[in-house]
């Protein structure tokens, strides 16, 4: 037996090169090697967790934000706020702003509560009134009461930025500061706030051009008319914009005149008074002038007479620019009215006022832009339902007149 197990047993065979012994220093610094593996290994180990969990957290939070997993508000809010719907705005949007001012818990629960509400899908840019903390059902509801939209200023083509006085009926016209001042009123948890006329009017008169966005067109007219309010006349355009209620009149005069400069712009208006030689805050001029002098039919027709009195060096002599100076409406205005020396008043001034007189609206803009062709100089409404005749014959021009008198047109109130 001890001869099989010492004689015919297999030994084991080595493979590969034969090892070489590692003298004392080749194993220290191999023991170094491995000792550096085993610990980045183990700081690998660590950041792989590190960016897990912190993966998972940040997933958490952004699903917990847009997809729910918090309760929804309850009851009837806390306070009330003022949100901006901005144009374009989803419904996830507008779930984030209302959020984000602590009007619902989660934008889910908005986005839940809207789902398939028409007046959601079709709300219209803007500001409304809502109130912190409330059910997300609720603030759906009110986002679609149009009672609670705030900040929405229309103004009417030929509005002037005061307030204007019938001379026969003493009926007033809102002027578009008085429209601004109302646009702001805003009743937040039972008090009423408004800016006021007055507080417009002084920054219309004491802010720098710049700071109101007025455009570099109207820069040096605007200048030349210091401290006066009127100097922003007519370029704030008709139509209707969206004002926040919270805003200081300085930002809303701002917002509002760099929108309308933008919307001329948009409008044609720098490139068409390239093309007539003119600066635009001329044709701006001559737009307020046809709007208040005519009705769209003869729009036209009246920017003609404009141009061809101003190109035979006549003084335009229109009615509107002294009732402008006065704040009020008066078909047949008196001599001493006519006399009196104002920046606007027509009678006594050569050229275009030192402003347009009112917001001109696209037709008379267009009218000023393209008017008709023709030689006259003269024109007068003849009757109540607004027949206007035209000449160059000023005899004929007179006996027109004498036709508008006997049929009641320029009977005046004094």
């Amino acid at each position: 037996m001890s001869d099989y197990w010492g004689h015919d047993r297999v030994e084991p065979v080595a493979v590969g090169p034969p090892r070489r012994r590692m003298n004392r220093a080749e194993r220290i610094r191999e023991e170094r090697r491995q000792r550096k593996r085993r610990i980045g290994r183990g700081v690998t180990v660590v950041l792989l967790i590190v960016v897990v969990v912190g993966a998972v957290f940040i997933g958490s939070k952004l699903w917990h934000t847009l997809f729910g997993g918090g309760s929804d508000f309850a009851g009837d809010g806390v306070s009330d706020v003022v949100i901006q719907v901005h144009d374009g705005d989803s419904t996830t949007a507008i779930g984030e702003t209302l959020q984000d001012a602590n009007v619902v818990s989660t934008v889910s629960a908005f986005v839940n509560a809207a789902e398939n509400n028409a007046a959601i899908s079709a709300i219209q840019p803007g500001y409304y009134k809502v109130r912190t903390e409330i059910p997300a059902a609720k603030a759906v509801e009110r986002l679609a009461d149009p009672q609670n939209r705030v900040g929405k200023l229309t103004i009417p083509e030929g509005r002037q930025l005061d307030d204007l006085q019938d001379v026969k009926t003493n009926a007033v016209t809102d002027g578009i500061l008085s429209l601004i001042s109302k646009a702001t009123c805003v009743d937040l948890d039972g008090e009423r706030t408004c800016i006021s006329v007055d507080a417009l009017k002084n920054v219309a008169s004491t802010a720098a051009p710049s700071e109101l966005s007025v455009p570099d067109w109207a820069m040096g007219p605007v200048t030349e008319l210091g401290d006066d309010h009127r100097r922003l006349e007519g370029l704030i355009a008709p139509g209707t914009w969206n004002i926040n209620p919270s805003a200081q009149p300085q930002e809303i005069l701002s917002t509002l005149i760099g929108a309308s400069a933008t919307q001329y712009a948009q409008g044609g208006l720098l490139d068409t008074a390239a093309a007539m030689n003119l600066s635009p805050y001329q044709i701006l001029t001559v737009g307020s002038l046809v709007q208040r002098e005519s009705t769209p039919e003869d729009f036209a027709k009246v920017a003609r007479v404009i141009y061809n009195r101003l190109a035979e060096n006549r003084t335009l002599e229109f009615d509107s620019t002294v009732n402008f100076a006065l704040d009020r409406i008066e078909v047949a205005t008196t001599d001493a009215d006519r006399g009196q020396m104002t920046p606007w008043n027509t009678y006594v001034r050569p050229g275009l006022p030192a402003t347009p007189i009112c917001s001109p609206s696209q037709p008379a803009l267009a009218a000023a832009e393209e008017p008709a062709a023709g030689d006259w100089l003269y024109f007068v409404t003849i009757d109540m339902q607004g027949t206007t005749l035209f000449t160059r014959d000023y005899p004929q021009h007179l006996a027109n007149i004498e036709l508008a008198r006997r049929n009641g047109v320029l009977d005046s109130a004094r």
